[in-house]
């Protein structure tokens, strides 16, 4: 029998539940993803660092998990939140069992709770800071004001720099970390460039040194304006307006940055398998995998910025063609994991960009 635990969300609301993997107390922001596949990625996805995952679909852990579907070495999250947690899991490519590895990565679980009701509360006031406890202090308050006052982590720093090539090839496709997925490494090797990842901090200079045929900036965590040093080095990229950039969720964020725009915090944000989102030169809608909690202002975008791609849902802005240099980004992720993958041609896109010599418009 699994020992009794709770979840307490900042606005006062308690769900009791039962533990799994690691038996520690956690902290951290409550957030929801609505993928129905792909756990093992979000269990690993850099972009999570921090948070606490409620997943919205009812039965986790029936195929185990398995080293090879991996975005990142290790468990990138606080705490995993589940209605029920499979302890058989029946699959050929099964290596351990979900709650074996949440207890071999020092990852405390929740299990046993009303994800619809969480998922609910979370829409409807937001997401909110958490905690995961083995019991309930006698003083509620206190623990309320100490999630109120929790601060929100830089979270770039703690992600980037821990998968490093040592080599660097003769004019590599640079792939800027900033907590990158495994999945964006393998798509853009399948391009057929040498790829050279670089941790967040390092210099414009220092890239240009390498003479890339081009630049890839990753997904990653966190607030996109904390990122000052990266926005500088990105900006100075930008500025040569002949190196082709492509940038995927916080790298779209970071380069609108770069470019001026202003960014927002959203109520929810966009986590899940089953994003929809509109091409606006043609029209067509494509089904995303997507994982953030901020946005671009596409108000505050400069005049040589066009918007490509906007959410079906709420309208908010998930794609960006600069048009006086060979730059482009997406909020949705084209690489993804298990899936969809509806918008895996940008990659080719951008090998066009690199091989036209970043004279390649806007398709």
């Amino acid at each position: 029998m699994r020992e009794k635990a709770y979840l307490v969300l900042q606005n006062g609301r308690v769900f009791e539940g039962r533990r799994f993997g690691a038996k520690a107390d956690v902290y951290g922001e409550a957030v929801f993803t609505t993928a129905m596949t792909g756990y093992v990625e979000t269990l690993t996805d850099p972009s999570y660092h921090g948070q606490l995952v409620v997943q919205t679909f009812p039965l986790i852990g029936n195929v185990g998990v398995m080293a090879e579907d991996f975005e990142s070495g290790y468990p990138q999250l606080s705490g995993y939140i589940v209605r029920e947690a499979c302890d058989v899991p029946s699959n050929f490519r099964c290596e351990k069992t979900l709650e074996q590895f949440l207890i071999e990565k020092n990852v405390p679980g929740l299990c046993g709770v009303d994800t619809r009701a969480i998922t609910r509360l979370l829409r409807s006031s937001g997401v909110m800071k958490a905690c995961i406890l083995s019991e309930l202090p006698a003083d509620m308050d206190a623990l309320l004001k100490k999630l109120q006052d929790l601060p929100d982590p830089n979270s770039v720093p703690a992600v980037t720099g821990t998968r490093l090539k040592d080599e660097t090839p003769e004019n590599p496709l640079v792939l800027m970390d900033f907590g990158y997925k495994e999945n964006i490494l393998r798509c853009l090797e399948g391009m057929g460039y040498p790829v050279k990842v670089v941790p967040a901090d390092t210099s414009a200079e220092d890239i240009l040194k390498m003479k890339p045929c081009g630049v890839m900036l990753s997904n990653g965590p966190g607030d996109p304006a904390v990122n000052v040093g990266p926005i500088e080095t990105i900006r100075a990229l930008m500025d040569t307006k002949t190196l082709p950039i492509f940038g995927i969720c916080l790298g779209h964020q970071l380069m609108a940055l770069a470019m001026g725009a202003k960014s927002t915090k959203m109520k929810f944000g966009h986590r899940g398998a089953n994003q929809p989102v509109i091409d606006l030169r043609d029209h067509r809608l494509f089904v995303t995998s997507q994982n953030h909690g901020y946005a671009i202002d596409a108000a505050t975008l400069p005049a040589f910025a066009r918007p490509l791609f906007v959410n079906a849902n709420d309208n908010t802005l998930e794609g960006v063609w600069y048009e006086d240099r060979p730059a482009f980004s997406v909020q949705f992720h084209p690489e993804a994991c298990g899936g969809p993958r509806d918008t895996a041609f940008l990659f080719d896109d951008f090998r066009k960009l690199i091989e036209e010599g970043g004279n390649q418009k806007c398709r």
